[in-house]
């Protein structure tokens, strides 16, 4: 009896010990932007989410020598096991057969000179868009294995237009793989969440109003806020980042096709869908192809959902909604 009560003592005791799972939040700078994670869990993950997105740097920041993106521009490497590379330069191939080249992550040289990228700001003129498009198409380049073949070495990459959507989800299936089923991870203004908040309701939210602020998050106004669950959302504009020259306004979307910043009436693209990295660079994309071809190339996808703010010419704000996003609103 003494050994019997011995043990459902020790069981009682053991079952009081387990602390019960609890939301932790881990927030900070990396990629030159911010993030802001929410999780449920039994302990704080702050350490573990930090060293994974240090190691996200050291895959795909082209603002780190060392990284494997800047070996590959470098041409100090032409094979590589890193996964996380690879995987997201074969994905950015994909997107760029689906939007028809909108989304071209070869672009770099003329981002960096028209001061986007990783290089200094160039004096620009046709001549030099035109001497750099001859190293730009994603054509040009191709995975084989794990080796990375370029038609000319002066070919570069960047993946902002999807690497932030890729860290993401790079978090997120860790949480998976560690049985977390209520978390939202935010990197960058690129979003994923599944499950419930600490207030037990599905996650909400903001899209922003395209109000132009070059400081992002400090005169921030949302247009809507959305019920997110178990998706992914990136919103892609030229309100934030863009420098104005001789009275013009130039944003930092880049259209592949000219080699100039994109002049449009679409001043936003919000993109819903079920991972990080392809709502990221579909939402680049649709930048690049405006709010009528955008509206018809999502409408094609499966699983996509899109949020288009526009000024008609009077200079009001204006939108075209799909309907899949539209039932995510909250009215």
């Amino acid at each position: 009896m003494k050994k019997l009560i011995f043990s459902l003592t020790a069981l009682f005791l053991a079952a009081c010990s387990v602390r019960p799972d609890s939301y932790f939040v881990s927030d900070g700078f990396i990629q030159g932007t911010t993030y802001h994670i929410i999780y449920k869990y039994k302990t704080s993950l702050s350490r573990q989410i930090n060293k994974q997105l240090h190691r996200f740097d050291t895959s795909l920041s082209a603002y780190m020598a060392e990284s494997t993106i800047s070996r590959v521009n470098n041409n100090q490497i032409t094979e590589t096991d890193d996964t996380l590379f690879l995987n997201c330069v074969r994905r950015a191939f994909q997107i760029s057969e689906l939007t028809g080249g909108a989304m071209d992550i070869t672009v770099s040289p003329i981002v960096n000179a028209w001061g986007f990228g990783f290089g200094n700001k160039e004096r620009v003129s046709q001549q030099l868009i035109d001497s750099l498009k001859q190293f730009c198409g994603y054509q040009k380049i191709r995975i084989d294995g794990n080796r990375i073949i370029k038609s000319d070495p002066r070919i570069q990459l960047n993946a902002n237009c999807l690497a932030q959507g890729q860290s993401v989800d790079f978090i997120a299936e860790m949480f998976e793989r560690m049985g977390i089923n209520d978390y939202m991870v935010e990197i960058g203004g690129e979003v994923r969440a599944k499950g419930i908040n600490a207030k037990g309701k599905t996650w909400r939210i903001g899209v922003d109003k395209p109000i132009d602020d070059t400081t992002a998050t400090l005169n921030r106004e949302f247009q809507e806020i959305v019920a997110l669950e178990n998706k992914s959302l990136s919103t892609s504009g030229n309100y934030h980042k863009f420098f104005i020259e001789n009275g013009v306004k130039y944003s930092h979307t880049i259209s592949p096709f000219t080699g100039y910043p994109v002049q449009s009436n679409l001043l936003s693209a919000s993109i819903a869908g079920p991972d990080c990295i392809t709502t990221d660079a579909l939402a680049t994309a649709c930048m690049v192809l405006g709010t009528e071809r955008a509206a018809q190339m999502c409408d094609t996808l499966p699983g996509i959902d899109y949020y288009f703010i526009y000024s008609d010419s009077t200079g009001e704000f204006k939108t075209v909604i799909s309907k899949g996003f539209e039932a995510m609103i909250l009215k």
